[in-house]
């Protein structure tokens, strides 16, 4: 199928890496992998960071309708995909060109990675997210990474067509397994405020409690850079900026455990990465975190906030390299075996075959 192809939040081509344009790049290779033709229709970023800028959402919906004139005029000149997919739909990041051209052309609409959230209804985001929630009603299917998102979903969308598909990533591309388990922590986030923040003052917090002597590697970078330095003591702490991909899989390469805390991560492509290297994952339990790490076989998991219970994880896995091995071969497993492109490439085609069945 031809498929047109729409990430409102952040297109495959921004750049700014994220974990959000790495899903969505790793989706159009999932749907190439199955055989379909994907393009990219549109690379306006639909983000309203702020609840009460209606001025923003008026722009929006103006450049919104401007791209879906663009693209309507060329879909009457060379034909029409057969259908939009849509990733990563909320209420800050609307897509507010596909479910209108999907009407107009007749198009089935799907999207990958939508959430819903009663409690951020206020300001503009009411607005949006009743726009997200009529697109999930009326969508031929929503694919639903974490049950928190699916759950959401069912909860305040009765009725929408939701199936699952597990967070990967491209094992082709994996990092040998790391040759030994004595090596150091390792982190690898960008720098910016928020849930990245939160998660580096919690990770120094807790490096603060641990009993065992440690080092930390760490890439990265970002406008708070600094502000993330001058939380760590100097002289544990190597950091590397922010490396290219063959950069990251030398880091891990050479690491010994993964330490994220995981403020607000939908799940985190980067325990995946760091597992497929054959490192344990030191985390808390945040959102879909729990999907991707498997307390006590491929990592450790506390509850959110608690960086006590964060120290003494680290301080668990730093004093037993038996288990800092047993955990980062089983991680490793996991991951080849539940988490790589071509299951997901699979299972992609097999629910647009559905999808496909069921048009009239």
């Amino acid at each position: 199928m031809r498929i047109a192809f729409y990430a409102p939040l952040k297109a495959p081509g921004h750049p700014v890496p994220s974990g959000d344009r790495q899903m969505a790049r790793l989706l159009i290779a999932a749907l190439e992998r199955a055989g379909h033709r994907v393009q990219v229709v549109s690379e306006l970023r639909a983000y309203l960071p702020d609840a009460e800028d209606a001025a923003g959402l008026r722009a929006l919906r103006e450049a919104a309708a401007q791209e879906a004139l663009r693209i309507g005029r060329e879909w009457q000149a060379e034909g029409a995909p057969d259908l939009w997919f849509c990733y990563h739909p909320y209420y800050k990041s609307p897509d507010l060109i596909g479910p209108a051209l999907c009407g107009r052309f007749g198009l089935p609409w799907i999207c990958a990675e939508a959430s819903l959230s009663a409690r951020r209804s206020q300001g503009i985001w009411a607005e949006t997210q009743a726009e997200v929630a009529a697109a999930l009603r009326d969508a031929a299917l929503t694919i639903g990474m974490t049950a928190r998102d699916r759950d959401g979903i069912a909860q305040l969308c009765p009725g929408a067509r939701i199936a699952p598909l597990r967070p990967f990533i491209d094992t082709a591309a994996l990092p040998a397994p790391a040759p030994a388990a004595d090596g150091p922590l390792v982190t690898v986030a960008m720098m910016r405020p928020g849930d990245k923040m939160e998660s580096y003052r919690a990770l120094a917090a807790a490096l603060g409690q641990v009993r065992v002597d440690w080092r930390l590697e760490v890439a990265g970078d970002g406008p708070m850079g600094a502000e993330v330095r001058a939380l760590f003591p100097q002289g544990k702490v190597r950091w590397h900026g922010q490396l290219p991909p063959q950069g990251i899989a030398a880091l891990l390469h050479r690491g010994g455990i993964h330490a994220w805390p995981g403020c607000g991560e939908a799940y985190g492509l980067a325990y995946l990465e760091a597992q497929a290297a054959g490192l344990p994952v030191v985390a808390w339990a945040t959102a879909g975190v729990p999907e991707v790490v498997r307390h006590g076989e491929t990592g450790l998991l506390s509850t959110p906030g608690d960086t006590g219970a964060l120290a003494a994880d680290i301080d668990r896995l730093l004093a037993d390299p038996v288990l800092r091995r047993q955990m980062g071969a089983q991680a490793r497993r996991r991951v080849l075996a539940d988490h790589g492109l071509e299951s997901a490439a699979a299972e992609l085609g097999r629910l647009l075959h559905g999808v496909k069945e069921t048009r009239p």
